[in-house]
């Protein structure tokens, strides 16, 4: 074999299918992608075949870099491209050059690059191969752990102390596997480090301020914003900071209202004391009992005069803006009861990490998790309403408060500021520093949650989340159950719809359902015979479509001979893995205000093919948490926990046939082949609905990763034309995804930042 030096070697780019090499500058290549499939042959020059291992792909001078969305790699070891080896090829720019760090499982004769749908011209100088050897590997882990760890000499000698321990007690085979445990994901480097964020979008200049300070000042309203502080014990240099984060807002108009919770430590009262005596807005009460948070909030917010309520915990920051952004809000919006930030953590030595970006308010994904945490500010009214805060809830007793508040407002009416606001101080024993530092608040944010569902009469139980500390709402299953109507296009490939009706019949736990098969025009023997024994099954019928082939078209045709109540719409190429997944996709779409239902998906080789669509990734739409390991969390766990999402892939989505009916089914005339499924969620959600994405319910969707030719003028032509209607019918929509942060790259759907 001959091995590629680890210095690298130049390699050629040629296109294979919707790809069109436009002429080429001095030092320039160029390409246009001009259909559904783009897919870019590289090779490295003189053929060295390449060995398994570790690689490093670089591109000189890369322009356009934002044209390759969600780019994956497929390797050729012999018998043709396999799609049960592809994997998400992470650009990193560095400058005006761009790299990308994966791994071959054996060895290859061949790369093949495929960006997701997309169109889009991309350039680059020349592209360079290089393997990364063994030590170069672990020094590149050793030194990912350390930025993302050490952060003080006094974790210099923590870290030093235990590589110490484990290199006596496992050798280096045990420090090594410690290492590749670290690494969440192939390319550490690809997405761009918080830090880097920050320096350049969050980090505002002097003149920032200034328009800031000018635009609260000109306010003709500026609300009285009281903020509740509940003390107890707090280290005195935490609690000095914690208020002169409020003294230091660039909005003045609020109060600050502190219950010291009976401290013990008698700093705490002093500091207080003087606090009190310097500004006048401060105002401080002294409890003669210890009553534990909820108790002491209540008697923060008996101090409160002002109609707006903010909570700060006694060791946590607020941003100088913070209050002038949530009075902005106020005023832009003066029917809006709740308003919530984005967050993030701080350390002791003041370094800022975790950052939370949060989607618009969604109702099915804070009934799995208490997202809104911090910042939230509300109407002073609404917590009276209520009673304030619940003794026995301690450690969730704001997710009570929200959920009991939920269940009185209109959910319009719940504002996102999409900016840190909020920095949340991760101090040993705080579930800023580790979630399972108070398993008791889990618990009592099951119990908050439960409460609500007895509250609301929901037909359904909390259950927990496996490995996480978040909620599942489980709705039972409509009882008489409803018909679905079971809708698969089809043509040819016998052994694959025969995987797919195997899978339904044998797996499937919920029982009334019938099975339309569309034979869209089948030529195979094989496949005709197969039809043709299917039609002696109790609860399959096969109708047949005859006219060219146009996936929106023939589900309609479908739907007009469908019985069921409930409508799925799937893929012939599906399979089912979980035996409930029918029963957990009909419990939801019952549900009167929701829409379209959608699955957990997973590519042949168990990576996520679909987990939610989020829009304008890559122009049009793309699949959250694309090509990420099956077991993976997710971001903040939203990989792993029901939510709203705008879309779900017609691959598998369930939803009720008034609803299908209503909104006039699929676009048959403008969306033939694609995006048919996207157009049709966002006409549901127009109309009224919310549109939802389960977890549990997974099936594989073993739709091929490296397809072959598929780049004829007519489909060109066909895929330009639809990609024009979606933006010319839902262009803003698709530039603001309210599922989907404003700070994370459109090239990527994977919860990545922003460069």
């Amino acid at each position: 074999m001959t091995r590629l030096s680890t210095r690298g070697a130049a390699a050629t780019a040629t296109p294979v299918s919707d790809i069109v090499q436009t002429a080429d500058g001095e030092n320039t290549q160029s390409f246009d992608m001009i259909g559904s499939n783009p897919q870019l042959l590289v090779a490295v020059q003189n053929g060295p075949e390449l060995p398994a291992g570790r690689y490093i792909l670089s591109f000189k001078n890369l322009a356009g870099g934002d044209s390759l969305v969600s780019p994956i790699l497929c390797n050729d070891s012999g018998s043709g491209f396999s799609e049960h080896e592809a994997q998400l090829l992470n650009l990193a720019s560095f400058g005006s050059d761009a790299v990308a760090q994966f791994i071959l499982p054996r060895a290859s004769k061949r790369l093949r690059i495929v960006p997701s749908v997309a169109e889009g011209r991309f350039s680059f100088g020349s592209i360079r191969l290089r393997r990364v050897t063994a030590g170069e590997y672990y020094a590149r882990l050793l030194l990912h752990v350390t930025r993302a760890r050490v952060r003080s000499v006094q974790d210099i000698k923590q870290y030093s102390l235990m590589t110490a321990r484990l290199l006596r007690s496992e050798g280096l085979a045990g420090l090594a596997a410690r290492l590749r445990a670290s690494q969440t994901r192939v390319a550490e480097f690809a997405a761009p480090t918080y830090q880097a964020w920050i320096e350049k979008h969050d980090t505002p200049s002097a003149d920032d301020v200034r328009g800031l300070r000018s635009a609260v000042e000109s306010l003709v309203d500026r609300p009285l914003i009281s903020v509740l502080m509940p003390v107890y014990n707090t280290p005195i240099n935490l609690l000095r900071e914690a208020i002169e984060s409020v003294r230091g807002q660039i909005y003045d108009h609020w109060e600050l209202c502190i219950a010291d919770d009976c401290s013990p430590e008698p700093k705490i009262r002093a500091l207080l004391d003087a606090y009190a005596k310097d500004d006048q807005r401060i105002k401080v009460v002294f409890r003669t009992e210890n009553g534990h948070i909820s108790e002491a909030t209540n008697s923060a917010f008996a101090l409160a005069s002002g109609g707006w309520i903010a909570l700060l915990d006694h060791d946590d920051i607020l941003r100088s803006n913070a209050l002038a952004e949530v009075a902005l809000e106020l005023a832009a919006h003066p029917d809006v009861q709740i308003i919530y930030s984005d967050e993030d953590k701080i350390d002791a030595n003041g370094r800022r990490f975790d950052a939370h970006f949060k989607p618009d308010f969604s109702r099915e994904l804070f009934r799995s998790q208490n997202y809104l945490n911090h910042l939230t500010v509300h109407r002073a009214s609404n917590i009276r309403s209520v009673g304030g805060w619940r003794k026995g809830y301690e450690g969730s007793q704001d997710y009570d408060l929200n959920l009991r508040i939920f269940e009185l407002v209109d959910p319009s009416k719940i504002r996102h500021i999409a900016k840190i606001l909020y920095h949340w101080r991760a101090v040993a024993g705080s579930t800023a520093a580790a979630g399972s530092e108070k398993s008791y608040a889990y618990s009592a944010g099951r119990r908050a949650l439960q409460d609500h569902v007895s509250r609301t009469r929901l037909p359904a139980q909390v259950d927990c989340v496996a490995r996480l500390p978040f909620y599942r709402l489980r709705f039972d299953v409509p009882k008489p159950a409803p018909l679905v109507s079971i809708i698969i296009p089809t043509r040819d490939k016998a052994n694959i719809l025969r995987n797919c009706v195997t899978s339904i019949h044998t797996k499937t736990t919920y029982k009334n359902y019938e099975i339309i098969i569309v034979d869209n025009a089948s030529k195979e023997d094989e496949t005709l015979e197969y039809l043709e024994s299917l039609k002696h099954e109790p609860n399959i019928r096969i109708l047949s479509y005859d006219n060219a082939f146009n996936y929106s078209a023939i589900n309609n045709f479908a739907v007009r001979h469908a019985n069921g109540a409930l409508l799925a719409l799937l893929n012939n190429d599906v399979e089912v893995i979980s035996e409930e997944w029918l029963g957990e996709m009909v419990s939801w779409a019952w549900q009167s205000e929701i829409g379209c239902v959608g699955a957990k998906l997973y590519y042949s080789n168990g990576t996520i093919q679909h987990a939610g669509v989020v829009l304008g990734v890559g122009g049009v739409a793309n699949h959250a948490h694309l090509y990420e390991p099956r077991e993976t969390a997710g971001y903040f766990g939203r990989a792993m926990v029901l939510g709203n999402f705008s879309a779900v892939t017609g691959a598998c989505l369930l939803v009720r046939k008034t609803v299908y009916e209503q909104v006039g089914g699929l676009n048959e005339r403008d969306l033939r082949v694609a995006f048919n499924d996207v157009d049709f969620c966002l006409k549901v959600r127009e109309a009224g609905y919310s549109n939802v994405w389960t977890p549990y319910a997974e099936l594989y969707h073993h739709e091929s990763l490296s397809r072959g030719r598929d780049n004829t003028a007519d489909k060109s032509s066909r895929f330009a034309s639809e990609v024009d209607y979606m933006m010319r019918t839902w262009g803003p929509a698709l530039k603001s995804d309210p599922f989907y942060s404003v700070h994370f790259s459109m090239t990527r759907p994977n919860f990545v930042l922003m460069s």
